[in-house]
């Protein structure tokens, strides 16, 4: 099985993101559109790293042996929050992983892309306050100052207040840095940060302590997903490639609802500093919010990776009406379920046996899931 990650420079590290925002290369690249993929498939993150939990539906995957023997790779990418689409659409990378905000950000600035496996089915956004500085209602945000890790999640940010009531042009957006924005907001600088879920328990194991306002509870807008270039949907080949690929994504999720444990050891695997750094309790928190994100209310979905249109709509209309974008989108020409009945056509018990029979760590088994799991929600105001 060919999965790989690399930290070493390859193709599709020889870009640069400039101050103004452009893609340049230092040397002469051209746009590739593999035919189809002849080259490794690249996966590139929207954050700048790969040692989070968020992923653990690739690491399972390849763990296990769940992608076969399919050519794959995942990149960190530049922390410049708009540079998950701007690989892709210049070929440097294959598949993006963007929020809607930047996803909206793309099609608003003509890269011709298409969301083809919605992981986010709940917002995964928040706002984080200092304890008891939270507002009683999200509406009392208007006047204040929000710390952002990337001026790019100013497209996150704006439609989801706006959806909530907020007259975003009433806030102030202060580009903190990252991985700083969440020790600036303890430092007393602005009144707000965006977080979101997983992150919750990642600055708990750093010492930051906040109360939150959670989009997975009250916002109607949808969380990232997985983008491609639009014409490769339109390549039988590329498409074959890109169900057996998500597949091997939709299998790592169904693993999770099983053993979560057993995906927090996938990941910790990969990733020793992260584990030393979160531990077991606060890596299996970690995971049981962010499946709660991916999961959202599967009697409602038609498996995984499913885009509910409606909610779609939802942000793209409040997009429109506060200016993000300068005319109407249809969900239904910019996302697509043409790949999910394939990317769910796995043998789900078999999934589950694989669960029930992985061993985990001493650490992780004493861990008690369902307690952190009723738990989950204890930050938010």
């Amino acid at each position: 099985m060919k999965n790989r990650t690399s930290s070493m420079l390859t193709r599709r590290q020889l870009l640069q993101v400039t101050a103004g925002g452009v893609i340049v290369s230092g040397l002469n690249i051209p746009r590739l559109h593999a035919e189809p993929y002849d080259d490794t498939f690249t996966w590139i993150s929207p954050r700048g790293t790969l040692e989070v939990l968020d992923d653990y539906p690739f690491w399972i995957g390849k763990k296990m042996g769940y992608f076969d023997d399919l050519d794959v790779e995942m990149q960190p990418g530049p922390s410049d929050g708009t540079a998950t689409v701007k690989f892709v659409d210049v070929g440097q990378a294959d598949m993006g992983f963007p929020s809607p905000g930047v996803f909206s950000f793309a099609l608003e600035n003509g890269m011709a892309l298409k969301s083809a496996f919605h992981m986010g089915a709940l917002d995964t956004f928040s706002f984080a306050f200092r304890t008891g500085e939270g507002p009683s209602d999200i509406k009392e945000i208007e006047g204040k100052t929000i710390l952002l890790g990337s001026a790019a999640w100013q497209s996150i940010c704006d439609p989801l207040l706006a959806a909530m009531g907020v007259d975003v042009s009433t806030i102030t957006y202060v580009e903190a840095g990252w991985p700083t924005w969440g020790t600036a907001l303890a430092a007393g600088q602005g009144d707000a940060a965006l977080s979101w879920e997983g992150l919750r328990a990642e600055w708990i194991s750093t010492g930051l302590e906040f109360e939150y306002w959670l989009g997975v509870q009250n916002s109607p807008m949808p969380a990232n997903t997985f983008v491609v270039r639009a014409a490769d949907l339109e390549d039988p080949d590329k498409v074959e490639f890109l169900e057996k690929y998500l597949r091997g994504w939709a299998m790592g999720l169904e693993f999770a609802e099983h053993n979560p444990a057993a995906a927090v050891q996938a990941v910790f695997e990969q990733f020793p500093t992260l584990a030393s750094n979160l531990g077991p309790e606060l890596g299996l928190m970690s995971i049981i919010q962010q499946m709660n994100v991916f999961r959202g209310d599967m009697s409602m979905r038609e498996g995984w990776g499913w885009h509910d249109m409606s909610s779609w709509q939802t942000f793209f209309d409040t997009s429109a009406e506060i200016g993000q974008i300068s005319s109407p989108i249809s969900a239904e020409d910019v996302c697509t379920n043409m790949l999910i009945p394939a990317a769910n056509d796995f043998d789900h018990d078999a999934v589950k046996a694989d669960a029930e029979g992985a061993e985990v760590s001493e650490d992780l088994a004493a861990v008690d899931v369902e307690a952190l799991r009723a738990s989950m929600f204890d930050q938010a105001i």
